[in-house]
């Protein structure tokens, strides 16, 4: 009995730096300012609200990317520094703000956990 519990003590804490390298990836894709590497993160939809544009429903993965490349590209993000994190169940929240040389943009992002990783289902940059 005892060690089926130090194995599944093990287990979990072995899962939760798996959800945590998740984690580390998406901010450190966002501090390269690499919307390639971010769109690695995303779910197969997703929704994305950009500054002054309305909010676009269900886009897919590859469109997504491209839109964040070309807001990249447009407002001169060169990183992003995280604010804060948030857990609730399988969904997280991550706020921060990208850096433009200016007074940047603040960033909202929702996460779901899917198929063992965290995946980008919702991007609101204002």
């Amino acid at each position: 009995m005892k060690k089926i519990l130090i194995y599944t003590g093990f287990l979990l804490a072995l899962m939760s730096f798996r959800f945590q390298g998740d984690v580390d990836g998406i901010v450190n894709a966002f501090k390269t300012a690499d919307a390639t590497q971010v769109g690695s993160f995303f779910d197969d939809y997703v929704d994305i609200k950009l500054l002054d544009k309305d909010e676009v429903k269900n886009i897919g993965r590859n469109q997504a990317t491209l839109t964040l490349k070309a807001f990249f590209a447009e407002n001169g993000i060169k990183g992003f520094e995280k604010v804060s994190e948030r857990e609730i169940g399988n969904t997280m929240y991550l706020a921060g703000k990208l850096l433009d040389g200016g007074k940047g943009h603040n960033i909202t992002i929702l996460l779901k956990l899917k198929d063992g990783k965290r995946q980008i289902i919702t991007l609101r940059i204002s």
